[in-house]
């Protein structure tokens, strides 16, 4: 994990890779609390049985969007900036899912910080190319710019 004292340190990442993340388990339990809190409840994410005659993959699979949405927990996981006093998503420009994540696949987060531009409030706009990564695969699960905001 890298750590930077202020956004200002931060800042001098633009065009540098953040740390490799760590590997992340896909569970069930993860892809069924997704569908409960999205109310996407398709079959091929929660009907283990029917996935396994029916689908093409012979399991279950995440959700892209879960996939998308867990880009916050992982880029936690590899910087930090001590001075925050707050981060919040700030959305997201291409996405794409290029490969579907089986229920027990393991993902990481590789990301580039490819811009930061000031925001009023002492804040920042921070944008990431993030990748994500299925262990034991050639093509990622998600590949997206995702944006933050940062205030001190």
């Amino acid at each position: 994990m890298l750590v930077f004292n202020t956004i200002s340190d931060f800042k001098k990442m633009v065009g540098k890779d953040l740390p490799t993340g760590n590997w992340y388990t896909v569970t069930q339990e993860m892809i069924t609390d997704f569908a409960n809190a999205t109310l996407d409840k398709q079959w091929i994410h929660v009907d283990e049985a029917r996935a396994e005659k029916e689908s093409p993959f012979k399991s279950t699979i995440a959700h892209g969007f879960m996939s998308v949405s867990m880009i916050s927990k992982l880029l936690e996981d590899v910087f930090t900036i001590k001075s925050l006093k707050m981060g919040l998503n700030y959305g997201l420009n291409k996405v794409r899912f290029p490969n579907p994540v089986p229920v027990n696949s393991q993902l990481r987060i590789l990301t580039k910080v490819i811009a930061i531009e000031s925001l009023s409030n002492n804040g920042v706009k921070a944008t990431f190319f993030c990748t994500i990564e299925i262990k034991g695969q050639d093509k990622p699960a998600c590949v997206a710019e995702f944006l933050a905001a940062f205030y001190e």
